[in-house]
């Protein structure tokens, strides 16, 4: 069975809140990120209190209202599928703070966490402050919604970033790995992916695996699945036919995006 492969849980936790992943320090081998979703019924209220971590609670789909018990944001979320392919809102916790999420309509809330000691302010990250950018050529194009990149100081630790890539086109591809802590060439970063095809009866294949073999795992990702990237490349294959969403969860020890790229496969960047 897949250490790495994790089905949804659906777990309910209270009268309409259902937890449908739950990845923690705990349960799973990754130390720096720690992942969550949460469906909501409308009237529902989920709240956490963070101690040494850091959260930032993104708006999947649905409306929601956030609070810190300092600051109230209201009606947050822009979308009723993540297929609408248009940026969402999220709001920045950090550590040693309490958050309750209350959901306006039916609503699906990712939590991304890190362990975190130095606290930082509360911030709500707009769908209109996500960067959009087109990556890629060839059969290797995808798009990109910026939440929480390394050139926003918001966090101590997390980025956040959610890709959309097309049918019959690569992800995370050439195949790259940040898991050295070996600056400015490369960065340690652990990582988690949550997947959602359209349509859902979709799959996407996603290899994870290191230079010497001793992590070498490929998966068949299915409809709200998560891949933990605990080390090693972790490249995206999309099928014909089917649309892929994922959304990243990547934190270490230094805040930086530093990749190495499969010395094998970099050729494809120079064709």
């Amino acid at each position: 069975m897949s250490k790495l492969l994790r089905k949804p849980i659906k777990k309910e936790a209270a009268p309409g809140v259902t937890i449908v992943h739950d990845v923690t320090e705990q349960n799973s081998s990754l130390e720096y990120v720690g992942f969550k979703v949460v469906d909501l019924a409308p009237g529902a209220k989920y709240s956490e209190e963070l101690g040494n971590k850091e959260c930032c609670i993104v708006a999947l789909t649905g409306k929601i209202h956030v609070t810190d018990g300092e600051q109230t944001f209201e009606n947050l979320g822009t979308r009723e599928s993540v297929f609408e392919k248009k940026p969402t809102d999220s709001v920045y916790v950090s550590n040693h703070r309490n958050f309750e999420v209350k959901a306006v309509t039916d609503a699906r809330v990712v939590l991304c966490y890190s362990p975190s000691e130095k606290q930082l302010p509360t911030k709500l990250i707009k769908a209109s402050d996500n960067g959009i950018e087109h990556r890629g050529k060839f059969s290797n194009q995808r798009l990109v919604h910026n939440i929480l990149p390394d050139s926003d100081p918001s966090a101590n630790s997390l980025l956040v970033v959610e890709v959309y890539t097309e049918a019959g086109n690569w992800s995370s591809y050439p195949p790259h790995k940040h898991d050295q802590d070996n600056l400015p060439l490369e960065s340690f970063l652990e990582e988690t992916y949550y997947h959602e095809m359209n349509p859902q009866q979709g799959f996407v294949f996603q290899r994870v695996y290191t230079d010497d073999r001793s992590l070498d795992e490929t998966m068949a990702v299915e409809h709200g699945d998560v891949v933990l990237v605990p080390a090693g490349y972790h490249p995206v294959g999309v099928p014909d036919g089917y649309t892929s969403y994922y959304l990243n969860v990547m934190a270490g020890p230094t805040r930086i995006w530093k990749f190495h790229n499969d010395p094998d496969h970099e050729w494809i960047l120079n064709r």
